[in-house]
């Protein structure tokens, strides 16, 4: 089960991403870390479940960014 799923996600503002972009990051660095010191992770599917929902508002992030950019451009001088 995801952690966060694509509808709230993009229902977020963009500084909502980013916060929690961090957070996510920060959380995953601990258990890494955890692991890599030898100690014992209560729940070793929620490191995945963390990448993916990195992975999945770097998505969205990037889509919005981009269609941001596509709008922008198509509304000055379009050439034909």
């Amino acid at each position: 089960m995801p952690i966060l799923r694509n509808k709230e996600i993009r229902a977020m503002s963009s500084e909502d991403r980013a916060k929690k972009l961090n957070e996510m990051r920060t959380e995953l660095m601990r258990l890494k870390t955890m692991i890599k010191a030898g100690g014992a992770v209560e729940n070793y599917s929620r490191i995945r479940e963390l990448r993916k929902t990195i992975a999945r508002i770097l998505t969205i992030e990037g889509e919005t960014a981009g269609s941001e950019k596509q709008g922008s451009s198509k509304k000055g001088g379009e050439k034909q």
